[in-house]
């Protein structure tokens, strides 16, 4: 991948576009107009997520939403988890063709398998090179998390 950024996770490497951002939530930003994103996991969840197989919305296109809102539910090979907006705004889209098979955000995570789209204020989103920091302070708590959940 061209123009990225990599963040090793062990011996995995996940990659991040520059030409994104990121929320707190590891999901990454792509500006489609003024104070309107389009928001998909990064690679980062990707990884630790592994196979989605089971993707459920809670909300609709055109709801308000509050920052950390949960707006549905995932489930993969190595986890079931509430989802969560990463910023405030207006809903403005969801991607229907993930419902049917959610596979995408696998094969095509920083492209069709994208999430969802809000119109809000990205303020507090990351930079690319903001966001490596964030990884670098969470993933020691992350190794300890996949240990314990390996060692039940």
């Amino acid at each position: 991948m061209t123009d990225s950024l990599t963040f090793m996770m062990g011996e995995y490497a996940a990659e991040f576009p520059v030409d994104r951002q990121y929320a707190r939530n590891h999901m990454w930003a792509m500006s489609v107009g003024d104070d309107h994103y389009r928001f998909g996991f990064a690679a980062y969840a990707v990884r630790l997520l592994q196979d989605v197989y089971f993707l459920d919305w809670e909300v609709v296109a055109g709801a308000a939403l509050a920052e950390r809102q949960e707006i549905g539910q995932i489930e993969s090979q190595k986890a079931e988890a509430s989802l969560y907006a990463p910023i405030a705004g207006t809903l403005t889209a969801l991607n229907e063709t993930l419902l049917k098979d959610p596979s995408a955000i696998n094969v095509d995570k920083y492209g069709e398998g994208w999430l969802f789209e809000i119109a809000g204020s990205g303020a507090d989103l990351f930079s690319t090179a903001a966001y490596q920091d964030h990884l670098a302070a969470v993933w020691e708590v992350t190794q300890q998390t996949i240990k314990g959940q390996m060692n039940k």
